[in-house]
């Protein structure tokens, strides 16, 4: 690959999905790519490139940055964020939708679902403070690819020993030969959409909790500074942001506020919550504090 197919490759991924590669990456994109130019027939990614500046090569554009986007989820990924959703989130929403019963979370970068799912869990162990709510999980990701998988809702054995508690596994999950699929009742709590988050998401409406966790950072500091604006355009005055752990608002909008004592937790700035300690009703702690 020449330095201006790398070059080509760099704009088109930044273009499209937002991903920001420094110039010495292009081992990264080699070794992500070939494979999707022998699968088109091309001998290498020269030929690539060449047809991705041709007529028609939107499905090649497409297989590309699929190829290029970061696909790794867990269940309870990193555990805190889990917490706070339990300890936090909830009891205050609880409290502060009891007129309306309805609340709407969405998981901008769903990936194949072990995030969203991970929340539906976490409603479903919350039991009878439920009842009566209507609860929406709004899943978004580029991939329709990895979306598919999301849906289906069958991992493998790798993939529910990362961070699912066994009690978990056993009570929402069925044994599908080798893999395991989780519950109806769990997968129906989700609704999968594809979505870049690149472009305009007002469509989406209004959400109590966004949770954007470990896709910004693939972003330079201004398309993360637009993503954070036009996700608090959509998040209620009251709501929350979630953030990934290497992730922040300082110093890229004004829009949200840390919520002290709550790393990786974020307020609209209108509406800074209290500091002090939330505490949860004991089904709820039970869940956060499971592995």
């Amino acid at each position: 690959m020449t330095p201006s197919d790398y070059e080509y490759l760099r704009k088109l991924l930044k273009e499209r999905s937002g991903l920001d590669l420094s110039a010495d990456k292009q081992y990264l994109v080699e070794s992500r790519l070939l494979p999707v130019a022998r699968k088109a027939g091309l001998a290498g990614l020269t030929d690539l490139v060449q047809m991705l500046k041709g007529a028609n090569a939107e499905q090649l554009v497409v297989d590309v940055v699929e190829a290029m986007t970061t696909n790794e989820s867990f269940f309870y990924r990193d555990k805190l964020p889990f917490e706070h959703f339990c300890d936090t989130i909830m009891p205050a929403l609880f409290n502060q939708r009891a007129a309306q019963r309805r609340i709407r979370i969405w998981c901008a970068a769903a990936s194949t679902g072990q995030e969203p799912y991970s929340l539906a869990m976490c409603l479903k162990e919350m039991g009878s403070l439920t009842a009566g709510w209507r609860i929406e999980i709004i899943a978004t990701d580029l991939s329709n690819e990895v979306l598919e998988k999301a849906k289906a809702g069958i991992y493998s054995q790798f993939e529910v020993q990362r961070g699912l508690p066994i009690q978990l596994l056993v009570k929402y999950f069925t044994q599908v030969g080798d893999a395991w699929q989780i519950a109806p009742d769990v997968r129906a709590m989700v609704q999968y959409r594809p979505l870049n988050l690149l472009g305009d998401f007002a469509h989406l409406g209004t959400f109590d909790v966004v949770f954007c966790r470990n896709v910004l950072i693939y972003f330079d500091q201004e398309t993360k500074s637009g993503v954070l604006d036009r996700i608090a355009r959509i998040t209620d005055r009251d709501g929350y942001l979630v953030l990934g752990a290497a992730e922040t608002v300082i110093g890229l909008t004004d829009s949200f506020k840390p919520v002290n004592d709550r790393r990786g937790l974020y307020a609209p700035n209108a509406v800074v919550k209290a500091s002090g300690p939330v505490k949860a009703p004991p089904a709820l702690r039970i869940v956060a504090g499971a592995r």
